[in-house]
């Protein structure tokens, strides 16, 4: 086959901006292969080289006495104690959710999975953040369905609980829906697998399922913006299976247990060349490749098409040459392709033949670790206007506003679709704050969330940096966990544009100071740029999601409230509406400045919780829809009612920051403001848990009305 002659627009057409390729002729001495291109193209992409944000990424801290491995594997590993760790990582799958919702989103869950199978762990949690357009949005019904329906298809099937996460709407999305998968493993901590090759001549070994068509230039697609032509890219959009990725999962586990595992990556984004280029790259090693030798399920593949292939369930190994007939015997009886493909070599090159034939010969270090990197202008962001006045809204009407909103109904129509129980270790299911689950065989356990709120972020971008940490570091306090680290999955619009970058900057340094203050080191990541459809942004949505660690001496917070129970506020209120949920709600309004984040009192207040554990029956932090609305949950979660004092506005919606939600009997209540006289923190009685209704000073309504709106808001939208 005749590969096409080199032209601007063929250039343009491969994501790459006229000063790259004229970088690209300077490197090489002359014009590329058309493969080639192809290569530099898909690892000089925003999505595989991080090049307008390696140099704020590196601002982050990444490292503690728990951290094992932090950024650059294809995973985050923490010490949990006992020669165990926990592996884990969030990812994005933006693109191909909204161009083709079930396989994308299954992929995404399918590729966050072998992160952390890769690692040696594992998997035993995976949650997801998910963020769509205005609910009446003529495309958002599909893509919602299409969305949960692939999380659930490909998490349920590989059987892996999905414990948490959460679910957002607004119009910014309506064009460029968000799909952030989180997967978390276990291993053991002196049995970590790494990515970088090492020895020359080593054999490189292609492991899994057959090379396909699917997918191909899939990576540059996710580094691009969308327009009208988002149809033609239905088929970089990869295709998943579930049962061949857990049969991948034991035999990759198997072979680690041989010794003949030097290293070993996913291929994921940009497949064959990615895998193989970062091997290379972090070894200081060249890689040869002979692609006739790659197992391909479609007759007369090229070798562009090879090697940007994102087919699923496939890996890339450096082998220990005398355990190759052990290695292929545990590939062959999982059923699944085992092929030597090349091997290292001693130069720093990248070759690629195909049936005997030179397709490329590249320098591999200008594809990975000297690829560019951009420090791109950046706009300071401009403080939020001041809050307009408040309407008098009926307290009880401001709270079923919120409960008729997808955005704060239950989402069980979603998680219910979800398999949280497979493994029979979890503890605490979605919709209950934090997921919990088991380490098995111990009496500790892990908790695991996700959380950011973009409208803060939009508004000002330190403080809902360091809100999403802060919310993240109080779901798992609340259930008795000690946070350990984070993953970060940064989406953003278009790095080019000077307002966004001052975004995606300043929510940086929010983030850095916030887990350097909570101990929360970023341990893994992926940033997800130019999210935009003819020029119009996503709110930025610095996703974070969280570990921690309940050890054997001590019990999860995770009972419920009961009759006679008083409810206490831990933290200071001040009543902060500025881009509240309330005002989001009941008056379709996002104005004001988010709400301060005071990372001291965040610290001081989590560590009461978890050190106060045993006079704790039930607990949530307070954040979207304040007081009122973690009242009322609490309240449904138990079917009792609950009495608040308060009845204004700022008391009971108001979003200030470090508060929780405390419940339990007048006894330990007392006990309770005792300790927190001692450790000088803001504790108070705002009200009781009882009867049937919920309450706020003089009015009232029941719960089951209040529940029936609660339950069925969502369901109703999208069933």
């Amino acid at each position: 086959m005749t590969e096409p002659e080199i032209s601007e627009d063929l250039i343009a057409a491969h994501g790459l901006k006229p000063d790259e390729y004229s970088k690209i002729l300077e490197i090489l001495g002359r014009s590329p292969t058309f493969t080639e291109l192809g290569i530099f193209s898909a690892m000089w992409n925003e999505h595989c080289s991080y090049k307008s944000s390696k140099k704020w990424l590196r601002t982050l801290p990444t490292s503690g006495p728990q951290v094992i491995c932090g950024p650059g594997e294809n995973a985050g590993v923490v010490d949990i104690g006992d020669g165990q760790a926990v592996v884990f990582k969030m990812e994005s799958h933006n693109h191909p959710s909204y161009i083709e919702p079930y396989q994308g989103a299954a992929t995404g869950v399918g590729g966050i999975l072998r992160d952390v199978f890769t690692m040696g762990a594992r998997p035993i949690a995976a949650m997801n953040s998910l963020s769509f357009g205005d609910p009446e949005h003529p495309k958002t019904k599909q893509l919602v369905h299409g969305v949960v329906e692939g999380v659930g298809g490909y998490g349920n099937c590989f059987g892996v609980p999905t414990v948490g996460g959460e679910v957002r709407f607004d119009p910014a999305y309506n064009c460029n829906c968000l799909v952030n998968a989180f997967a978390a493993g276990l291993a053991d901590a002196d049995k970590i697998f790494y990515s970088a090759a090492s020895g020359v001549g080593m054999p490189v070994v292609y492991l899994g399922a057959k090379t396909g068509r699917d997918g191909v230039g899939g990576a540059t697609m996710a580094s691009a913006e969308f327009d009208d032509s988002i149809e033609e890219k239905r088929p970089t959009v990869q295709v998943g299976d579930p049962f061949t990725e857990k049969r991948l999962m034991e035999a990759c586990l198997e072979l680690m247990q041989t010794g003949a595992v030097i290293s070993i990556q996913d291929m994921g984004a940009a497949g064959l060349t990615c895998s193989a280029v970062e091997m290379g790259d972090k070894g200081n090693l060249g890689v040869h490749l002979d692609l006739e030798k790659v197992p391909v399920r479609e007759p007369n593949m090229t070798a562009y098409e090879m090697m940007l292939s994102e087919s699923q369930e496939r890996m890339l190994m450096v082998l220990s040459p005398d355990k190759e007939t052990e290695a292929r015997r545990v590939f062959e009886k999982w059923d699944l392709d085992f092929a030597i493909v090349g091997k290292t070599i001693a130069e720093d090159r990248f070759l690629i033949y195909l049936d005997g034939n030179l397709k490329a010969d590249l320098p591999l270090k200008a594809l990975s670790g000297n690829a560019p990197e951009y420090d791109r202008e950046w706009q300071e962001p401009l403080p939020a206007p001041p809050i307009q006045e408040v309407p008098d809204i009926d307290p009880i009407e401001g709270l079923k506003a919120l409960l008729a909103d997808p955005n704060y109904a239950s989402k069980k129509w979603v998680y219910e679709q979800y398999d949280s129980q497979v493994m029979a270790d979890t503890i605490n299911c979605p919709g209950y704050g934090a997921g919990i689950v088991r380490v098995h065989g111990t009496n500790k356990s892990l908790a695991f969330t996700s959380d950011v709120t973009p409208r803060y972020v939009q508004a000002n971008p330190y403080e809902g940096g360091k809100q999403a940490v802060a919310e993240a570091y109080r779901n798992l306090s609340a259930v008795g966990a000690t946070p350990l680290a984070s993953t970060d999955n940064l989406n953003f619009g278009n790095p080019e544009k000077p307002e966004i970058m001052g975004q995606f900057v300043t929510a940086l340094k929010g983030i850095g100071d916030a887990v350097l203050a909570l101990d929360m080191p970023i341990v893994s990541g992926n940033v997800s740029l130019y999210n935009e459809t003819d020029g119009a942004a996503i709110l930025p949505t610095p996703t974070i999601g969280a570990v921690g660690l309940i050890t054997e001496s001590e019990e999860p917070i995770i009972g419920k409230a009961r009759e006679g129970h008083v409810a206490l506020v831990l933290g200071d209120s001040n009543g902060h509406l500025g881009q509240s949920a309330l005002l989001h709600s009941a008056c379709e309004r996002s104005d004001g400045d988010a709400p301060f984040v005071d990372l001291e009192a965040e610290k001081k207040n989590g560590e009461f919780v978890r050190s106060n554990r045993a006079l704790i029956e039930a607990c949530t932090d307070i954040s979207d829809g304040g007081l009122a609305l973690a009242a009322f949950e609490m309240a449904a979660a138990a079917d009792v009612g609950v009495q608040l004092d308060a009845s204004d506005l700022e008391t009971l919606f108001g979003e200030d920051q470090a508060r929780y939600l405390l419940v339990c009997d007048f006894d330990q209540a007392e006990a309770l403001m005792s300790a927190a006289s001692q450790a000088q923190v803001a504790l108070n009685f705002v009200g009781k848990f009882g009867g049937s209704a919920i309450k706020f000073g003089s009015q009232s309504a029941e719960i089951t009305e209040l529940c029936g709106i609660y339950s069925n808001a969502f369901g109703d939208q999208f069933s």
